[in-house]
């Protein structure tokens, strides 16, 4: 299965997000967000309305307005994010080939249960999000070291 960029996109600045709100340097404008990783302003705002469509972000008007995370990071998952970017369709659609050409005279009866491949594909599917959905944006946070975190704050003008 492939993702999107956005989806790596969208995962780094939850956890930056999440960074600055500990800074007390949130909102920060999506301009800035874009610049700070030297991604493309607009491609980065469709990522981030995506985010702020599902609830995980929420922008703020006015001149000190900007991002920021609508939640806290440790209720925010991996799957969330995914989600947001990426949908919620499966990765696999079982198109049922099995009923086609030379089983195609076969009694529906024989077909009543998906096929091993569906099933194999869903439970690996089912896995991937399990893990996905119990890694939060704060577990992100808490295994990149804390200088990263730190030097993130300095370039937004924290401490």
């Amino acid at each position: 299965m492939r993702m999107s960029e956005g989806v790596e996109w969208a995962a780094h600045v939850c956890v930056l997000l999440h960074w600055l709100d500990e800074g007390d340097l949130t909102p920060v404008p999506a301009s800035r967000l874009a610049e700070s990783y030297d991604l493309p302003a607009a491609y980065l705002g469709k990522q981030l309305q995506a985010l702020a469509r599902t609830g995980i972000t929420e922008s703020l008007p006015g001149r000190r307005g900007g991002i920021r995370l609508a939640r806290p990071a440790a209720e925010i998952t991996l799957m969330d994010v995914v989600a947001a970017i990426e949908g919620g369709t499966a990765a696999f659609a079982c198109t049922e080939i099995r009923q086609r050409g030379m089983n195609e005279g076969s009694p529906r009866s024989e077909f009543a249960r998906p096929c091993g491949i569906a099933h194999a594909m869903r439970g690996a599917e089912l896995a991937w999000r399990r893990e996905l959905a119990a890694t939060s944006i704060a577990d992100l946070s808490d295994a990149t070291p804390r200088r990263v975190a730190d030097a993130a704050r300095r370039h937004f003008g924290g401490a």
